[in-house]
């Protein structure tokens, strides 16, 4: 496990615009480097790239299909293949192309799935993806990643030019505290310790994780000193990490803008089940589809803004 011991950059970040800035300034070091879009290049920031190199940019329209085949194509010819689109298309639109042409074969075929998760505004649930986690992490040989901050993103799409396999990069819409700065260095597969502590241990992913640091407020005042580990890589897990976190503390919760089913929650158990039996509360998306509404008004209803998740803990730890 990582410990950060740095001081978060003062501010909001937005996972896509980094996406967009960096992968365009990667493209000016890397000749090889193309992105493929899935008709939202106004919305993924893509139009920088498109702007910088447009010889290197795909505009493949509403087809997810075909733009994962071209992809996979392009990765056999020396090109290095980013693949963009909204998560709720390109996961579950493209998933036999996924499975068959990427997955199976192994391909570096690099995919990022835009605006994931619950927090696509007032799209409702044909957009929102609080299971494409579960999804993608089921495909042997898919590596899945969902950054923190805009720091971390920079990170991992600079690590992700020259891995050797499939991979899943999952971005989140809006904006969200930062829990880096430039110090930080991106580690795959490890865990993050942001912060000590011996009562309970809290692993978060993504985004969702400043909203984990902005609960602890409430947690510490009802007398509880937590662990806080952020966990970027989802496939592989950093195992060793969750299970020296759970002997450290005893008692486990996962927090999750997902399902808690085959998510970051059910992985943890997973793990814990056969090297550490440990207590486990998974916080998340439970058992249904989300409905329309604001971001914060999601965040609160199906229990992820930070003072929803502080209260689950509590409750959980009081009767634990």
């Amino acid at each position: 496990m990582k410990q950060f011991s740095g001081t978060p950059t003062i501010g909001r970040c937005s996972l896509r615009d980094a996406f967009a800035v960096t992968i365009t300034a990667l493209a000016d070091e890397r000749p090889e480097i193309a992105l493929l879009d899935g008709d939202n290049a106004n919305s993924s920031q893509a139009e920088i790239f498109a702007a910088a190199h447009p010889d290197r940019f795909l505009q493949m329209g509403i087809a997810e299909q075909n733009m994962v085949g071209v992809a996979a194509g392009l990765s056999t010819m020396g090109y290095i293949p980013f693949v963009s689109a909204y998560a709720c298309f390109q996961v579950y639109r493209a998933h036999d192309q996924i499975r068959v042409l990427v997955a199976q074969t192994g391909l570096p075929v690099r995919l990022v799935g835009g605006s994931a998760g619950l927090l696509f505004g007032l799209a409702g649930k044909t957009h929102q993806t609080p299971d494409d986690v579960a999804v993608m992490r089921s495909m042997p040989g898919m590596t899945v990643i969902a950054p923190g901050d805009e720091i971390e993103t920079r990170q991992v799409l600079r690590w992700a030019v020259d891995y050797p396999g499939p991979l899943y990069l999952r971005l989140t819409r809006g904006t969200s505290t930062y829990l880096f700065d430039e110090s930080y260095q991106f580690d795959f597969p490890r865990a993050v310790a942001l912060r000590e502590g011996s009562d309970v241990a809290i692993l978060s992913t993504g985004t969702q994780t400043s909203r984990v640091l902005d609960a602890l407020p409430a947690i510490e005042a009802a007398g509880y000193r937590p662990l806080v580990i952020h966990v970027p890589t989802l496939k592989p897990l950093d195992e060793d990490a969750i299970v020296e976190a759970a002997e450290r503390t005893g008692r486990v919760v996962t927090v999750e803008d997902h399902s808690i089913i085959g998510g970051l929650g059910s992985a943890v158990a997973e793990v814990l089940s056969a090297r550490r039996p440990t207590l486990v509360h998974r916080i998340g998306v439970r058992d249904v589809y989300a409905e329309s509404a604001t971001n914060d008004e999601l965040l609160e209803k199906y229990g992820l803004s930070a003072r929803a998740v502080a209260a689950s803990i509590i409750d959980w730890l009081s009767a634990s």
